[in-house]
């Protein structure tokens, strides 16, 4: 294997890990900054860090937003406890993920390999926020959709309706059109490599943020999790696999 190869695979994982921090680190900050400005906590920047393990080091397990949303109830501000909840997923995901596309975009036109990689993991990370929250823990009494739909009194059900919408669009263009576009630019004519990046999208997005709902958060998530690993990840790499001869799609 050679030193360029070695250098290439050490920055996949080191891009692997860092996108999915930066994915959930400022998801947390987007609830703790929103609450922040709405007066509900008195310094944004107080997340609970966790432990130092090493569990917590890779997953950042143990880190939470601290927010105390008992307190913006009891003051009859659902509408913020709502906007806090939401602005974790549409501030600190949505607006990243349009982010990641264009700089996937930019690097795409400029040849730039190891950035288009970064791009494409990032956009791949705050797609897994979208569906872990939605649909898989959408259904639940307890976390930020919980709050949602506490906060504005909606079913969950519109929940899944309004912001399932957007979601399934931003899923479909991930796999239809981004996927097979970067297995060309990063991978070109590299096979393996092209089932690696298939594989692992697939199961980032179904295998481990489609699997948060498992256990903790009641029935209905935890059986869509299972739908998520047992029939959805091999359905979408069945449907998602490199075949030879097909056009590279845009992203």
């Amino acid at each position: 294997m050679s030193r360029r190869t070695v250098r290439f695979w050490a920055f996949f994982a080191l891009f692997l890990w860092g996108t999915h921090a930066l994915g959930y680190l400022l998801h947390e900050y987007a609830h703790s900054f929103t609450a922040w400005a709405s007066g509900f906590k008195a310094n944004p920047f107080a997340l609970i860090y966790g432990r130092p393990t090493v569990r917590n080091f890779v997953f950042l397990s143990d880190v939470d937003e601290n927010v105390d949303y008992g307190a913006v109830f009891s003051a009859g501000k659902g509408y913020f406890a709502s906007l806090i909840a939401l602005n974790g997923m549409l501030i600190g995901n949505g607006i990243p993920y349009v982010l990641s596309i264009g700089l996937y975009s930019f690097a795409r036109k400029r040849g730039r390999r190891v950035l288009g990689l970064f791009a494409f993991l990032y956009c791949l990370m705050n797609l897994g926020n979208f569906v872990d929250y939605v649909p898989v823990r959408t259904f639940t009494t307890h976390a930020d959709m919980a709050n949602l739909e506490k906060g504005l009194q909606l079913s969950p059900w519109w929940v899944v309706t309004v912001l399932g919408l957007p979601i399934a669009i931003a899923f479909w263009h991930f796999f239809t059109r981004m996927l097979p576009g970067v297995r060309d630019f990063v991978f070109p004519g590299v096979r393996v490599g092209q089932a690696i990046l298939t594989v692992l999208s697939a199961f980032t997005i179904f295998g481990y943020y489609g699997t948060s709902g498992m256990t903790g958060y009641g029935e209905v998530s935890r059986r869509i999790s299972v739908f998520s690993i047992c029939i959805a990840f091999p359905a979408v790499l069945i449907a998602c696999w490199p075949r030879r001869g097909k056009p590279m799609a845009g992203a």
